[in-house]
């Protein structure tokens, strides 16, 4: 005669910790990782705050993603104690983990309790659709794509490397891109601008750019900045964004970028296109070097021509940008390990990409600094970097 339902789970609670409330709670402040293995639909309704989602369903298939570490005690919880019960053994038994306990009473019993309950904002069954893909990964989930919907990111240009990176930052769904471009679509500019069409050909370039996101998503707001970005309006604009997308192409920019950006300690992803040539890294303040202790004064001008001057193979900006898009969706997950102190170099005609070590400088003039020590009166005031570049040379 076959155990009932209820004596194989008696078995099965036997055979491993189950811990209540309380000591959760005490446990999760020492370190441990709790797993909340119930449903999409339990878990929008509330969960415990911390929890990371991997339904039981996906257990096998996810729990590494969301505990990579099997010697970090591992708490679950469901609604009641039975499901997660049976994942704790399968993460024992099957999975290898060494520490891992079931929450008795699960997500009921905590409620009960009184303790905090974090309730998801709604996702629309149309939003779920749209980014199923990246609820299925655990490094995303509901979670992380709020995160993404929540998120602000301003692009700088809306050329070559902009275009790319915008419909695809736009099509992972976040939330708000601003745009600044002074500029109009050229022909010229086709063979690469792929935001941009034939039927755009003087229109302005924020302009083109936010026809294009719309059509492709229209959860994602974009905020124009028709306009060339200067000491004059820089200190008004990046502070309303999480991270910057560095589309520039000139020096004196490049460096009122850094010395704002430090300034307000917002992380820029930076990529640099020529010839058959890229190159990308993520400079994020105080956490790893900024853009000057990679160039403490710009190269000569002849060692870095302009696309115009020398060209630039179409699909590369393609390349560079989807590696930008990568980058700052990692910075808005926290996720991954960023290009931080890394310079990543592409070369398209040999199919290589190879990497340098960028280490903080100790007596850069920016960000070897304690940020406290900048004045109120200081934060805006910026240096001739036009005369800066020119006097490099």
């Amino acid at each position: 005669m076959s155990p009932s339902g209820a004596e194989v789970l008696r078995q099965i609670k036997d055979r491993i910790e189950e811990i209540d409330p309380a000591t959760a709670r005490e446990q999760l402040r020492n370190g441990a990782t709790l797993i909340d293995v119930r449903q999409d639909e339990e878990w929008a309704v509330g969960h415990v705050p911390g929890a990371r989602h991997v339904p039981k369903s996906h257990l096998e298939s996810r729990i590494e993603g969301a505990a990579p570490d099997k010697s970090v005690p591992v708490i679950l919880y469901c609604a009641s104690g039975q499901r997660s019960a049976w994942a704790a053994r399968t993460l024992i038994e099957d999975l290898g983990y060494q520490h891992v306990a079931s929450m008795t009473g699960g997500f009921t019993l905590w409620k009960d309790r009184g303790y905090e309950v974090e309730v998801p904002r709604f996702m629309s069954a149309e939003q779920r659709d749209r980014y199923s893909r990246h609820l299925l990964l655990s490094e995303v989930g509901m979670e992380g794509q709020q995160k993404l919907l929540d998120a602000k990111v301003l692009l700088l240009g809306a050329g070559g490397l902009g275009s790319p990176s915008a419909l695809y930052l736009a099509a992972a769904g976040v939330g708000t891109l601003g745009i600044v471009d002074d500029d109009t679509v050229d022909l010229s500019n086709l063979q690469r601008q792929v935001i941009h069409n034939s039927e755009r050909v003087g229109v302005a370039k924020v302009d083109s750019a936010e026809q294009t996101i719309n059509a492709l998503n229209p959860d994602v707001t974009v905020v124009k900045h028709k306009l060339r970005i200067g000491p004059d309006n820089i200190m008004d604009i990046l502070p309303q964004y999480d991270v910057v997308l560095d589309g520039l192409d000139n020096f004196p920019t490049r460096y009122l970028l850094n010395d704002a950006s430090v300034r307000l300690r917002i992380p820029v992803v930076s990529a640099a296109i020529l010839g058959f040539d890229g190159q990308l890294s993520v400079f994020k303040p105080y956490e790893g070097p900024c853009y000057r202790c990679l160039f403490p004064v710009p190269p000569p001008a002849e060692l870095a021509p302009s696309c115009g001057a020398n060209g630039v193979l179409g699909v590369l900006p393609g390349t560079m940008g989807l590696l930008q898009a990568t980058e700052v969706i990692k910075l808005i997950l926290d996720i991954g390990n960023p290009a931080i102190g890394r310079l990543l170099m592409y070369d398209a005609l040999a199919a290589t990409m190879s990497e340098v070590k960028i280490r903080r400088d100790p007596e850069c003039p920016i960000c070897s600094r304690d940020p406290e020590e900048i004045s109120d009166e200081e934060m805006g005031v910026f240096p001739d970097y036009e005369a800066f570049c020119a006097g490099a040379h």
